[in-house]
């Protein structure tokens, strides 16, 4: 084993520690060019992670940058500076440690380019734009290691494959660099090992000792949960006794709207008074962090919060995490239940309280997976090209480039490792000229070539570039203030702004504010008390439940009892069974039944709402081709719901792929998915330009501008690399084709058709669900003319009557 450093080992031993194995180990490999680190939440991963630096740079470190260090939060950002710091000078040595985001002061900033600090702290965006500077390649000369915090949350978003290719620039600057992952629930330990290494350098995965397993179980409360909706506001009474009998209490939602919601009863009810406070990435930055500090202190007993505490920051004495509706994905169940006891072989408390009655079975389910640490997550798409686009920009910024160096660069990034010439040099014909469709504008001539080398047309547009630098789409949010010059609230989208009146109200930070104006891009309010909130619509992530949480539900139902499930939803399955089936995961069941005057089908494809929301798109505009006459549908994770005029006896050939892929690609072209992905797109790849020298475009401008270069695309140049990437990322998020493909594989031709007499007991539910879709077509003109003829008739003027 590899001895620690005298310094470190004094250290540890005036505190009574002993460093974990997993440390020691990560110090004994600390020559390896990458390492995967995967602990348990209070595991000191992190120490882990800066042990060889320390040991390295030790009590006479050489001038600049040694360690850079990526968050993908600020705020663990600022938290691991202030946490490494303490031992650092206990240890006494003289190593300076600082963070850069986009909080650091730009003085601050400058000093950091020309005198780097021994170890910086940072994020994917501050990253990406430090490498864009023609001082790049000083800033980062002696750099020896990276350390990726948190590397799962990041690989499930572009901000990873960004931050992969700023590695990969990193290496051609600092080609001694050794790269480190972290992380405390990771689903495929080799997939993320190959995105965080150099391509193709190996990388070992070290996996710590567990530690004991948590402590789950599911909220008892008196009464049943609802039969459908997502505020749990029945559950309150118990969360409280709950929250009376712990020390700090975290209540995680799904939602920024619901934990509004369930924050503005829950002070209602709550008699004693205790400290509760609020926490999601809507509220403002200051009112954030004065929950944050307040948590530090043990001032509060409980906080309602969001996945905006999902992540490792160490927030004071939580003794109780409690998740409020289904998780949707065990890997976040997982790490949200983390944030308790977190102490190395100290297991972590948590109860699940269900939303409404299908919850119950969905949180059983994870409940289970999350004991058993079956952690779920869908295989990485390779990396995406409009991330890449924005790279090449970045790049030239930093200074001239050779097509052939930047492809062979590139391919040693992990999500890249794939990527064929032919669509590197489509990327770097769009970003040097626009593409076919735009070459006639200057704007977008922003790269020219020189004896085979790339640099900017105008040096000046660097800056324009850099101010548009990063991933994260956080457009049409304005700013909420109280009136007059009060302190700032927090953000809402625009779109729900705009759909305001004077006089209306709305929930924010918990409390109930009156909307009086909009004044300079800014929502000014003031605190009313005496009216029912609207709710604001926050943005933010929606989930769907995750194809392995599904498939372990569908085994579920497979069982001939559930003794575990409370009575109530016990009995609901045993009665779908009687008076129908229950769903099996080999075959697809669609029921068919008349109620309310109206014939339905109900599809159980168990494919996560997006999926679920295009099936019904498709299977609609299927039965309009086939005469079936619907008229709307409704989806959930689990079913789609759709209504019509004609019954429906034999489903199966509504479910061919191939003509459900046709119609998919009919119903793309021209559809509002295609042009809101498309805006996402050509905002990363550099078409649409949010930031400006001293404003910021709104919502409605960008959206403006986007439509019309999508319309200019889909017309003159439809198969632009941006429209090619559109198409790709369409079928991946909001349409989730691919959901519906492993569907069809699944259930091959096994579609079973149960045509029934009434609605039963698991269709029951969907009824209720807001988010109905009308379908304008034939069943509406036959609605129309069926009511004019019986009109006509009992005004004695029909047909008949019209001859005589």
């Amino acid at each position: 084993m590899h001895p620690l450093p005298a310094p470190i080992a004094k250290w540890f031993a005036a505190r009574g520690w002993s460093p974990h194995p997993h440390q020691l180990e990560m110090l004994a490999r600390s020559g390896d060019p990458a390492q995967l680190l995967i602990a348990p939440t209070g595991g000191g991963k992190t120490l882990a992670g800066f042990l060889p630096s320390l040991a390295e740079l030790g009590d006479a470190p050489a001038k600049g940058l040694h360690t850079l260090y990526i968050s993908p939060l600020k705020a663990l950002a600022s938290d691991i500076k202030r946490n490494l710091h303490a031992p650092v000078e206990e240890m006494q040595l003289p190593i300076r440690i600082d963070d850069r985001t986009g909080d650091t002061t730009a003085t601050r900033k400058k000093a950091q380019r020309a005198d780097p600090p021994h170890i910086l702290l940072t994020t994917p965006e501050s990253l990406a734009l430090l490498i864009s500077y023609p001082d790049a390649a000083h800033i980062f000369a002696g750099l020896q290691r990276v350390i990726v915090d948190e590397i799962h949350a990041l690989a499930e978003s572009k901000r990873g494959d960004q931050l992969m290719l700023a590695l990969s620039r990193l290496q051609v600057l600092a080609p001694g660099l050794r790269r480190v992952g972290l992380s405390a629930t990771v689903d495929d330990p080799g997939a993320i090992a190959t995105f965080l290494a150099r391509h193709p350098d190996p990388c070992p995965i070290l996996m710590a000792d567990p530690g004991p397993p948590p402590q789950i179980a599911m909220l008892d409360t008196q009464e049943a949960p609802p039969w459908s909706g997502g505020g749990a506001a029945y559950a309150i009474p118990a969360i409280l006794e709950q929250v009376k009998a712990h020390r700090t209490t975290l209540i995680f939602h799904n939602t920024r709207a619901q934990a509004e919601i369930f924050f503005h009863n829950l002070w209602l009810a709550n008699d004693d008074a205790l400290p509760i406070g609020i926490h999601h990435g809507s509220l403002d930055r200051a009112q954030r962090e004065k929950v944050e500090a307040a948590m530090v202190r043990g001032e509060l007993r409980a906080i309602v919060c969001t996945g905006s505490l999902d992540l490792g920051l160490d927030w004071g004495d939580v003794d109780l995490v409690v998740q409020v509706g289904a998780p949707k994905n065990v890997k976040r169940l997982v790490q949200r239940i983390g944030r308790a006891n977190h102490r190395y072989n100290a297991p972590s408390k948590a109860l699940l309280v269900p939303a409404n009655r299908f919850e119950v079975v969905e949180c059983r389910a994870a409940l289970e997976a999350a004991r058993e640490n079956d952690l779920d997550g869908d295989p990485r798409g390779p990396g995406p090209l409009d991330v890449l686009c924005q790279h090449i920009l970045i790049v030239a910024c930093n200074g001239p480039f050779t097509s052939d160096q930047l492809f062979s660069e590139i391919l040693t990034a992990g999500p890249y490792a794939a990527l064929t010439r032919p669509d590197f040099d489509a990327c770097l014909d769009f970003v040097a000229t626009g593409g076919y469709a735009f070459r006639a504008y200057d704007r977008w001539q922003r790269l020219i070539a020189r004896d085979e080398t790339w640099q900017l047309r105008d040096p000046r547009a660097a800056a324009r570039i850099r101010m548009n630098i990063g991933t994260i789409q956080d457009a049409d949010l304005l700013k909420v203030r109280l009136r007059g010059r009060g302190p700032a609230l927090g953000e809402v989208e625009e779109a729900f702004a705009a759909s305001l009146t004077s006089g209306d109200t709305f929930l924010m930070g918990g409390k109930i504010v009156r909307y009086e104006g909009l004044r300079e891009m800014t929502v000014e309010v003031s605190h009313d008390k005496g009216r029912a909130p609207k709710v604001a619509v926050f943005s933010g992530t929606k989930f769907s439940t995750s194809t392995q949480l599904s498939q372990r539900i569908l085994r579920m139902f497979a069982q001939d009892d559930w003794p575990d499930l409370p009575v109530h939803t016990r009995d609901w399955l045993h009665l779908q069974r009687r008076v129908s089936r229950l769903p099996s995961p080999d075959r697809l069941l669609v029921e068919s039944f008349p109620h309310d005057g109206r014939e339905h089908i109900c599809i159980y494809g168990f494919a996560g709402r997006n999926a679920q929301q295009t099936l019904g798109i498709l299977l609609t505009k299927r039965m309009e081709d086939t005469g079936l006459a619907p008229l709307g549908f409704v989806a959930t994770d689990y079913a789609t719901l759709i209504w019509g005029l004609d019954p429906v006896f034999d489903a199966a050939p509504l479910f061919d792929i191939t003509a459900l892929r046709d119609g998919l690609d009919g119903w793309l072209a021209g559809n509002a998915v295609m042009k809101r992905t498309f805006r996402g797109v050509a905002t990363i790849a550099g078409l649409i330009e949010r930031n400006l020298p001293g404003q910021r475009k709104t919502g409605r401008q960008a959206t403006f501008s986007s439509d019309i270069l999508y319309d200019t695309l889909l017309k003159y140049d439809p198969d632009h690399v941006l429209m090619a990437i559109t198409r790709i990322e369409a079928m991946r998020g909001l349409v989730d084709f691919a959901r519906i493909e492993k569907l069809a594989a699944r259930v091959q031709d096994h579609t079973d058709t149960l045509r029934l007499d009434r609605v039963t007991p698991l269709a029951a539910p969907l009824f209720l669900e807001i988010g109905k879709v009308p379908v304008k077509g034939a069943a509406e003109e036959r609605l129309l003319r069926e009511e004019t003829e019986r009109l006509m008739q009992a005004a004695g003027l029909a047909r008949g009557t019209d001859k005589q």
